[in-house]
């Protein structure tokens, strides 16, 4: 990025910032209600149009929900085309659910496999058709899910209107024209000619109604040897990602039996071991490039075309800001939890423990803005280590149109930020039908700046120890999935087992 991209980033027209509303919830908890730990929701992802939502939680179910808000406009495009608002916000319902993946065990490892689903990506739909992968820690399933009509079988032989024959009593017919009163010999076989008239073939009709089915085309397993933290699809349609600690590898979704080593860190004496890849994701429209993080802190883009092992990287991301005392922490909140491309494929958003980063894939000198997601934890950091709070693993995710990003925190808070060049939004919100209600504290807390070589890093500063109403917080209760609506401003997100939607 040279000077004058810079200065057309910072001269931007601030956009409003956004009032978010409650808009759905799915699973809602009763007080006092117990959550079973099979209900925690543990991965969300919207389709590339929006119109799908897909869930997948511990034991080992994906649910899938459907837009409904869109059905009953059926001028929308219309109305798009001559740029009319449209007052009205996604609405989903509940659509199918299904059993991804069962608990399994390794033999030959001793190890037991949860259900639990670390992943779910959409994949390019095809004849009204959905397609999706979900993985748990060991194997990837690719899926398809499709309406079928149900069939019904009619005109059997069972003809209920010869049960009453001259007055006589009733007598009890059998299929094929049978009757239960008479017993049959070998010599009563014989076919009068024209055979019987009572014996019918049963019809087979295809009603209206319909059902989903989701069906499970491939199963790719046997290919990592550690826990899978990442899958991605490719721009392509044909291929798509898969990472563990210490290897990525690359898929053909028509091919379950054999995958391609594109990213191998393990060295030959495991001691000497400094790092693990934490998360990994595709290029939204380049096929041949991917990034991948590290629990260094560290984002790597590679390509594909340079070689068939992309372990030495095209380019590589690292903050290199002012040296600060290091402590016994320092490397574990460095570690990158998630990673994420903008729509449009120019930057890439990081979540590490205490921030979220958000970069120019064409300047790797340093972030073009930092924002502090919950900087009053840093003092605590002993104690989440002791209760190993702070190996949480956040996501992150931006907006369609690029202007915010968001992430989660705890006492199932989440936080937008607005990104663009000197903007001010920053917005908490609560993951319950009253969103807005800590804004009455943060309001009063206005966000640092800090300057750097790259541009503003944005802080926001908290009142160490509580929240924005003066809460002590609750590191049990933390919102650790969430989503962006590829097109519009709406966010969904996890909070244990129930499932929350805003919009703005």
């Amino acid at each position: 990025m040279n000077a004058t991209d810079v200065d057309e980033v910072t001269t931007l027209a601030q956009p409003p910032t956004l009032g978010w509303k409650f808009s759905q919830v799915f699973g809602e908890r009763a007080l006092g209600e117990e959550v079973q730990e099979v209900d925690i929701i543990s991965a969300i992802e919207f389709d590339k149009s929006g119109n799908h939502l897909a869930t997948g939680d511990r034991g080992g179910r994906v649910v899938l929900f459907e837009r409904t808000d869109l059905k009953d406009n059926v001028h929308r495009r219309d109305l798009e085309k001559a740029d009319c608002p449209i007052n009205r916000h996604p609405e989903f319902c509940y659509k199918t659910e299904f059993q991804s993946h069962e608990p399994e065990f390794d033999y030959l490892k001793s190890l037991e496999i949860e259900e639990k689903i670390n992943k779910i990506r959409w994949c390019q739909t095809s004849n009204s058709s959905l397609f999706l992968l979900s993985t748990n820690d060991k194997t990837i399933k690719f899926w398809k899910v499709q309406e079928k009509k149900v069939k019904n079988v009619s005109e059997m032989n069972l003809d209920r209107s010869h049960a009453l024959v001259n007055g006589s009593s009733p007598r009890l017919y059998l299929l094929n024209g049978g009757c239960a009163e008479r017993s049959y010999t070998n010599k009563d076989f014989s076919f009068p000619p024209g055979g019987f008239p009572s014996l019918r073939l049963p019809v087979v009709i295809s009603s209206k109604e319909t059902n989903l089915v989701a069906k499970c085309r491939r199963v790719y397993a046997h290919a990592h040897d550690y826990h899978i933290n990442s899958i991605s699809a490719n721009s392509d349609g044909e291929t798509f990602i898969s990472a563990d600690d210490l290897r990525i590898n690359l898929w053909n979704l028509e091919i379950s039996n054999q995958s391609f080593n594109i990213v191998d860190v393990k060295p030959s004496n495991m001691e000497d071991l400094t790092e693990v890849i934490t998360s990994a994701e595709f290029h939204p429209t380049h096929c041949n490039t991917l990034a991948y993080s590290s629990s260094k802190g560290i984002i790597r883009l590679i390509d594909l075309r340079r070689s068939a092992l992309c372990d030495n990287n095209s380019l590589l991301f690292q903050e290199h800001g002012a040296p600060v005392s290091r402590s016994f922490f320092t490397e574990i909140i460095a570690s990158i939890s998630d990673i994420k491309f903008s729509k449009d494929g120019r930057h890439i958003l990081s979540r590490d423990y205490m921030t979220l980063k958000l970069w120019d894939i064409n300047m790797n000198s340093g972030p073009l803005a930092t924002f502090q997601v919950h900087e009053y934890l840093r003092p605590k950091l002993c104690d989440l280590y002791e209760n190993d709070s702070i190996f949480d693993k956040f996501e992150c995710c931006l907006s369609g149109d690029g202007l915010r990003v968001a992430t989660g925190s705890y006492n199932n808070l989440f936080r937008v930020f607005g990104c663009v060049g000197g903007s001010n939004e920053m917005t908490t919100l609560e993951a319950s039908k009253n969103p807005m209600r800590r804004q009455v504290q943060d309001l009063a807390r206005p966000p640092s700046y800090l300057s750097s070589a790259t541009g503003g890093g944005r802080r926001g500063t908290e009142t160490p120890g509580v929240d924005g109403n003066g809460n002590s917080y609750d590191f049990t209760t933390k919102l650790l999935h969430l989503a962006w609506h590829p097109t519009e401003n709406s966010i969904a997100c996890a909070a244990a087992n129930s499932l929350y939607m805003y919009y703005a």
